[in-house]
């Protein structure tokens, strides 16, 4: 199917283009052919260079790679640059306009630009129905919107976060400030243009929620029939914490916006949104600390933890709340206590302490994304919720955990060449035959933010 857009692109996208999205079984074969290729092609002929393995010569090139002038949309990096991750914002880049990490005012316009930019062509797709989880380009203003094993739940969210982030950009002291403001009004200005299309597709993803009653629990799951993608494509279970909690957000998020009313999102849900919450919880974390997933069992409560469950930046934790706090926190201690859980000798943790539903694509193509692999970002995000739980109950628990979380990070990078997007459980690059590891160059800003976080000092301080 072929749908066609077009309108005042605000500069971002020329406003006599018209941008073309495509949906259905055909275009979804020829989105797996480009990313086959483009696999391939990273796998035989990317060019290794020789970088200075310091922090800073290390940022200077991710920065300028990932928020390079040539660029037309926010990409990881190789082998993933021939394709959009809208859920990318939320999750990995939920703060590109941090003032500490913008090298310089070019650095700024920079990234201002591919960021609205960036989010501008989302919004553009769901206007046109197009919530995939990845927008592959195949030509001029022309885009396939395809979902890989699953339909996602943090599409939306991604969305949601990286308009948020410009609408907000003024919103810290800076010395970009008159930068910033311009990004501020054009976030607004984009929230305006978009805001019904916007409330539409929120209101849809509420409608899609399906009622569980388990054994007198009842809550609303949005991947009760089928399974939904979260963060990574290749988990198949269903009734995931990180995915209903992805939905959740996506609701805080709209209301937090203006996109959606709480009264309006709460006459489709059938309950008031605490409500909604509090379910989940007694869903997810009857036995104490939060389940991964109601689709499988284990011998343990390591097991059936993953550490997806820190969730986005302002998502879906409260930890001013108490009750919230002492769940996170018996999550959180059962991760650190657990040795399988990390890298043997590090304070790099793993998605999850046992390797579920890998198969031999696991071994070829695809990396394990969920299983015993460690994400350096998810790492990054366990840090920032523990220093948010610390700051919270006023006790300093786990900020020495954090800190150690970070500096870990802080050896790899150096020591790899770069911001991995993944680690082995043996610590090194992970590689497939076809995946030989990839560079998050875009991830990187968020690390600098959460280690000022965590040490009350920049790591790179770029306004020096």
């Amino acid at each position: 199917m072929e749908l066609t857009i077009s309108g005042d692109m605000n500069g971002s996208l020329p406003s006599n283009r018209q941008c073309r999205f495509y949906q259905g079984p055909v275009a979804t074969c020829v989105a797996n052919s480009i990313q086959v290729t483009n696999f391939l092609a990273d796998r035989f002929f990317r060019k290794r260079y020789y970088i200075s393995s310091r922090i800073d010569e290390l940022y200077k090139h991710s920065v300028n790679s990932a928020f390079s002038a040539k660029e037309s949309f926010l990409v990881t990096g190789a082998p993933h640059a021939s394709a959009y991750y809208p859920r990318d914002f939320a999750w990995f880049y939920p703060d590109v306009l941090d003032p500490g990490t913008i090298m310089d005012s070019q650095d700024a316009i920079r990234r201002i630009h591919l960021l609205e930019r960036s989010v501008r062509l989302m919004l553009e797709a769901v206007r046109s129905g197009v919530i995939t989880t990845t927008l592959i380009p195949v030509g001029r203003d022309r885009y396939i919107g395809a979902n890989y094993f699953s339909s996602p739940s943090d599409t939306l969210l991604g969305i949601l976060a990286g308009l948020e982030q410009i609408i907000c950009a003024d919103q810290r002291a800076s010395p970009y400030y008159l930068e910033m403001s311009q990004a501020a009004r054009a976030g607004r200005s984009l929230l305006a243009e978009y805001s019904e299309d916007l409330k539409e597709a929120v209101s849809e993803l509420a409608r899609k929620l399906e009622p569980l009653d388990d054994n007198g629990t009842r809550s609303l799951l949005c991947d009760i029939s089928g399974p939904r993608s979260a963060a990574t494509d290749t988990r198949a279970e269903r009734m995931r914490f990180v995915t209903n909690a992805c939905v959740y957000a996506t609701f805080r998020r709209g209301i937090r916006l203006g996109v959606i009313d709480a009264i309006g999102l709460e006459q489709i849900l059938g309950r008031e949104l605490p409500e909604y919450k509090r379910e989940l919880f007694r869903l997810f974390g009857k036995h104490g600390y939060i389940r991964h997933t109601l689709d499988s069992d284990g011998d343990s409560a390591a097991s059936l933890i993953a550490l997806d469950f820190v969730n986005v930046r302002q998502g879906f934790w409260d930890l001013s709340d108490e009750n919230e706090r002492a769940l996170f926190g018996a999550t959180a201690d059962i991760i650190l206590a657990e040795p399988q859980f990390r890298i043997p000798n590090t304070f790099h943790f793993l998605v999850s302490a046992d390797n579920p539903q890998n198969k031999i694509i696991h071994r070829i193509a695809t990396p394990a994304y969920q299983g015993r692999s460690a994400w350096p970002t998810f790492n990054v995000e366990f840090a920032d919720r523990m220093l948010e739980h610390d700051e919270f109950s006023g006790i300093d628990k786990y900020r020495s955990d954090a800190q150690q979380i970070l500096r870990h990070i802080h050896v790899a990078t150096e020591m790899h060449g770069g911001y991995q997007e993944l680690l082995s459980e043996k610590g090194l690059q992970y590689r497939t035959w076809a995946y030989r590891g990839a560079v998050a160059h875009s991830w990187f800003p968020r690390f600098l933010t959460v280690w000022s976080r965590a040490f009350g000092t920049p790591l790179l301080d770029w306004v020096q």
